[in-house]
């Protein structure tokens, strides 16, 4: 039932959608900033219905601990697809996601993420995959948040796969702060139970910021690893608040 009513949301909201866009192609043309503060908010009032379908209900950790006048990387691990329905609805600054290409395919989906900021990541090719990167540094620097999971995929083991270090390119290129993001339980709600969407207790916690350019040598060198073992510590500590 929960999936179905979540369903019809998203089929109602994107017929919605539409004439939204038009208003927000109009806003985009005098100030782009509140074009991309628009639409956060309107994916995110979105967002918060599905959750409350769902019967998500969320603990966030941590929040005090994101720098609020500046951009930052935020690294998570994956496990769901409520991901980023979480995320985006615990987030303060304005943020876009790095997803997988194959997202961008997706018609009104598509439109909401490019109006976000958001990237699509072509894990495959190479070359492309370094043109997103370059192009998230270049967001970061126009003041925008960047979101990834680097992983670079879902994943249902007790172990997170190994993070890939280019991830990180977008902060040690703009200096600006990596906020390790630790997402616990979310794939109770869906993953789980495939196919059905069960009510549960998630965690979404925010690690104190990290600047690449406080860091030791080595730690720059092994960055990934270095901030997975914190995300890990999160983990391992919000299992007690699930």
């Amino acid at each position: 039932m929960r999936l179905i009513l979540i369903i019809l949301f998203l089929l109602i909201f994107f017929i919605i959608s539409i004439p939204l866009f038009a208003i927000e192609f109009i806003m985009g043309k005098f100030n782009y900033r509140a074009k991309v503060a628009s639409s956060q908010k309107i994916v995110c009032g979105a967002f918060h219905v599905v959750l409350f379908i769902a019967g998500v209900k969320r603990t966030v950790v941590g929040v005090e601990n994101v720098p609020k006048d500046e951009p930052v990387l935020y690294v998570s691990n994956h496990r769901s697809y409520f991901d980023i329905p979480i995320s985006y609805v615990s987030l303060p600054t304005l943020t876009g996601f790095i997803a997988k290409k194959e997202i961008g395919k997706v018609p009104i989906l598509r439109t909401w993420m490019k109006n976000l900021q958001c990237l699509f990541l072509d894990r495959q090719d190479i070359r492309q995959g370094m043109k997103t990167i370059l192009k998230a540094i270049e967001q970061v620097k126009e003041g925008y948040s960047i979101f990834i999971s680097p992983e670079g995929t879902r994943n249902q083991e007790k172990e997170m796969l190994p993070f890939k270090e280019g991830s990180f390119k977008v902060a040690e290129k703009t200096g600006c702060a990596i906020v390790p993001v630790a997402l616990t339980n979310t794939d109770e709600v869906f993953e789980k139970h495939l196919p059905w969407i069960k009510p549960a207790k998630v965690v979404i916690e925010f690690g104190k910021p990290i600047y690449p350019k406080e860091l030791d040598a080595d730690t720059k060198k092994h960055l990934g690893a270095h901030v997975q073992g914190i995300i890990k510590e999160m983990l391992d500590k919000n299992q007690s608040l699930v």
